[in-house]
């Protein structure tokens, strides 16, 4: 759980004609601090991470990786030195290739320096695109990166973006290489701020679930990219349903947003104790796409410690009304136990005990909302899902 730079702040370089939004020191210690004071740390957002756009368009005389000293004057190890003051974790980015994805050095030919100059600076998450390489090269050239971490003896956690270069190019990804070097890996297309791009990547995973989710679990995690909610092409019910698929998903949550100007609405859907706890289980596991409902509404489910299953129905498509829907309990999965009390998670409402044998019946809005729920069976004694 995150923060960072990219979707919001993109590649801005310019610090004269936008002071306030340009990849520089002065934004991420802003964004730091407002990720402290607005109680995102103590949700979990512990990580605040720099994508591209912060390096200085050359290495330094001995080889080693330095950042715009304009935009960073006073160096990465003190930037650093800063976000851990704070209680954050500090990551940064950098690419396989010869350059990154906007054309800054990248670390071919400089993985063992690289790892070294990123363990000096106490960085504790890189992110490696894979821009301006050979993806044949990736099975070999990600692993390599992996183990110049390591011999640096500082734990940093190791983002890929190994299998998306692949997919694309319809390779077939070694996801047990994969899981086996990386802690969290991108799959597929960089996400935009709409809708579209955002409903696109759920379906991408729900139709491609049966082989990603064996290799997803603590420690390795598959990414479908950040989370948009609190930028512009979201609406609250859009923000409720990334925020709620991405939570039944497993996947990491790192937002990229300016914390500046977020609204009270999408702070309190970032911040919800419930689809973070759902998240978060212990278990690891990834949620899963298990019905397709009247060729409109479909259905996620992810199963919890404790006997629990969260679940998320989703209306993707414009309809005009809210919709009535009624689906059994054994269509859910539910039968194991012969009664099971339900939640609405959002607000953790209590919406009734069900026999196994009963319809569960709701009403969802149109146009990309979620009715989020999550059961236990009733005889298990009741205690509110975000204090697990």
């Amino acid at each position: 759980m995150g923060w960072l730079t990219w979707q919001r702040f993109r590649c801005v370089t310019d610090c004269h004609l936008y002071p306030d939004t340009c990849i520089s020191e002065k934004l991420i210690r802003t964004q730091a601090k407002l990720l402290v004071d607005g109680g995102y740390l103590a949700a979990g957002y512990e990580y605040i991470i720099i994508d591209d756009c912060w390096l200085n368009n050359t290495r330094a005389a001995d080889g080693s990786l330095q950042p715009d000293n304009q935009r960073f004057p006073s160096g990465i190890r003190a930037l650093a030195d800063y976000i851990h003051s704070l209680g954050l974790k500090f990551g940064i980015y950098e690419d396989y290739g010869t350059a990154t994805c906007a054309g800054y050095p990248g670390s071919l030919g400089h993985l063992e320096q690289d790892a070294q100059t990123f363990a000096s600076w106490t960085v504790d998450y890189l992110k490696l695109d894979g821009c301006n390489a050979d993806i044949k090269d990736f099975d070999t050239g990600y692993p390599s990166m992996e183990r110049a971490l390591n011999v640096t003896g500082y734990p940093i956690a190791y983002s890929c973006s190994w299998p998306a270069y692949q997919e694309f190019s319809k390779m077939k990804p070694n996801y047990s290489a994969i899981a086996q070097t990386c802690n969290l890996w991108r799959n597929w297309g960089d996400i935009d701020d709409s809708w579209d791009s955002v409903y696109s990547i759920i379906q991408w995973f729900g139709d491609n679930q049966d082989r990603l989710s064996p290799f997803h679990g603590p420690g390795h995690w598959n990414d479908p990219d950040m989370i948009v909610v609190g930028n512009y092409g979201l609406s609250p019910g859009q923000s409720r349903a990334q925020m709620a698929l991405w939570s039944i998903m497993a996947a990491p949550l790192i937002l990229s947003v300016d914390l500046r100007t977020i609204s009270d609405w999408a702070r309190d859907i970032i911040l919800n104790k419930n689809l973070i706890a759902i998240n978060q289980d212990p278990l690891g596991a990834m949620g899963r796409r298990i019905l397709k409902l009247n060729g409109n509404v479909e259905v996620w489910s992810k199963a919890l410690i404790n006997n629990r299953t969260a679940f998320v129905a989703l209306f993707p498509q414009p309809y005009g009304t809210p919709i009535h829907m009624s689906i059994n309990l054994t269509d859910l999965g539910l039968g194991r136990f012969d009664e099971y009390d339900f939640f609405e998670t959002f607000h953790d409402e209590f919406l009734g005990k069900y026999h196994k044998n009963e319809l569960y019946n709701f009403t969802i809005n149109p146009s990309g909302d979620v009715h989020a729920f999550y059961v236990e069976s009733a005889s298990t004694k009741t205690y509110r899902l975000d204090l697990i």
